[in-house]
């Protein structure tokens, strides 16, 4: 019997999506038509690619009711919040779409007399993006359309829990007009991807998971001197200093750290606060955080869906019931919120004080709807404690004074660094991460760069 992988969905435990896995032979032909496809590929006009590219956004666009009732059903996420990742996947792929002329355009070095001197960007070769759930249209994006645009190939492999996100991409390519080849995904499993790194016709890798699996997919493409793009795990912090809009900063942090059930690589886990505004800043954040409702994400009144599945949900209240034991304060009681129930995806946020990083949910990746909130006497404290991490995807500060903002923000070990906002992505901005968050940067004009091979022209003109 062929194996299969199956998606279950956070809704109702249901088997929602169920599919063969490529065997050795698909996925050596995938490879080899790959490589094959990029050759002509790389050969037609930089017109032609955003073209296509454009074509695939309106495409994607055009179906969007569809792919967000389907995205619901696959990773649990309220059905009145996914259709706002198809606008991002458009805005994201658009955006670099409009840059590409200018990110791809040869260096030109200063004149010589006699000679023609430039630095073209040449495209690796053969693409391969492994992609996670959280956020499964937007994320890969990231990759594939810049990866196209500059004349490689792309094959993407998806998250086993979303894999119909892979298959309405492609869909939009094919309709696009893209040639056979150019991009492809396939359903694999993690032996197989293991295998597909380090397959000669792949030239570099992107990935987007936990931090594990990014130390395993760099050793497993060491020596072979191709590039490996990292965004894996994220701790993000948030300061609010005594002179931040209260009631904007609570509303700011309470979206960022309990959007897509906390499920947010760039989600607020952690939050310090001054002390001079602490116990109002608590009070006020518990009071809206016991707004959220928790239900069924396919029912338009639901605002916190389930997480991705049991084990998940297991692992936050194992975080949440450690912080307790060892003195931690929870704000929220699970009986407010009737759909939370153990032993099933659906649990309720909490808000935990009295914490510090002796406890787990203030040092470890939560990825659920839990936050702990530090008190804090000087910026220095909150300084300290915000570089207190293994990881660094972003961080932010609310303050009414921007400078003194900007100067704190050069001392902390980031990514991405905000001022009065929080868990956003910028297509402008580069989107990278520092220490244990991996390393690589996608997005802005440089996510171009590690797409790309720098090959100089050195001309000499003979008379």
């Amino acid at each position: 019997m062929t194996e299969t992988q199956k998606t279950i969905s956070p809704i109702d435990g249901s088997l929602y999506v169920e599919r063969n896995y490529a065997d050795t032979a698909q996925i050596h032909a995938a490879l080899q038509q790959a490589e094959k496809a990029q050759v002509d590929w790389c050969k037609t006009t930089l017109s032609e690619r955003k073209a296509i590219c454009s074509r695939v956004v309106e495409t994607f666009v055009a179906n969007r009711e569809q792919i967000a009732h389907e995205l619901c059903w696959q990773m649990g996420r309220p059905i009145r919040y996914t259709a706002g990742e198809v606008n991002s996947f458009a805005d994201r792929a658009r955006y670099m779409i409009s840059v590409a002329d200018k990110a791809l355009a040869p260096i030109q070095v200063s004149e010589k007399a006699g000679f023609m001197r430039y630095i073209s960007r040449e495209p690796v070769g053969v693409v391969l993006v492994i992609a996670p759930w959280n956020y499964p249209l937007h994320t890969p994006i990231n990759t594939i359309v810049p990866a196209l645009l500059a004349g490689n190939s792309v094959i993407l492999k998806h998250s086993a829990q979303t894999p119909l996100c892979a298959e309405r991409i492609y869909e939009a390519f094919q309709a696009a007009g893209l040639p056979e080849g150019v991009f492809q995904y396939l359903h694999m499993t993690h032996d197989a991807t293991e295998a597909v790194i380090q397959s000669p016709q792949i030239n570099f890798v992107a990935f987007t998971g936990s931090v594990s699996v990014g130390a395993r997919i760099e050793k497993i493409a060491a020596g072979r001197f191709i590039g490996v793009g990292l965004e894996l795990g994220g701790k993000d912090p948030s300061y609010v200093r005594a002179d931040a809009n209260l009631g904007y900063a609570i509303e700011n942090t309470v979206d960022g750290a309990y959007f897509n059930s906390g499920q947010s690589c760039c989600g607020i886990e952690r939050i310090y606060v001054h002390d001079s505004i602490y116990d109002a800043y608590v009070e006020k954040f518990v009071a809206l955080v016991n707004k959220y409702q928790l239900g069924r994400p396919d029912n338009l009144d639901t605002t916190l869906g389930p997480l991705v599945n049991t084990a998940a949900a297991t692992f936050v209240r194992s975080q949440i019931k450690d912080a307790v034991e060892q003195g931690g304060v929870a704000h929220i009681n699970p009986e407010d919120f009737p759909m939370d129930q153990t032993n099933t995806p659906y649990m309720a946020p909490q808000v935990l004080t009295q914490v510090d990083h002796s406890m787990r949910v203030m040092t470890e990746e939560s990825f659920g709807p839990v936050v702990g909130i530090m008190k804090v006497s000087s910026d220095e404290e909150a300084i300290r404690l915000m570089n207190d991490s293994e990881f660094g995807l972003t961080a932010s500060i609310f303050t009414q004074d921007i400078d003194t903002a900007i100067t704190l923000g050069q001392q902390i070990k980031t990514g991405t660094f905000f001022v009065n906002r929080c868990d956003y992505l910028d297509p402008e901005l580069a989107w990278t991460g520092v220490k244990n968050t991996g390393r690589g940067c996608t997005l802005s004009k440089l996510g171009f760069d590690a797409l790309t091979q720098p090959k100089s022209y050195h001309i000499k003109m003979i008379p």
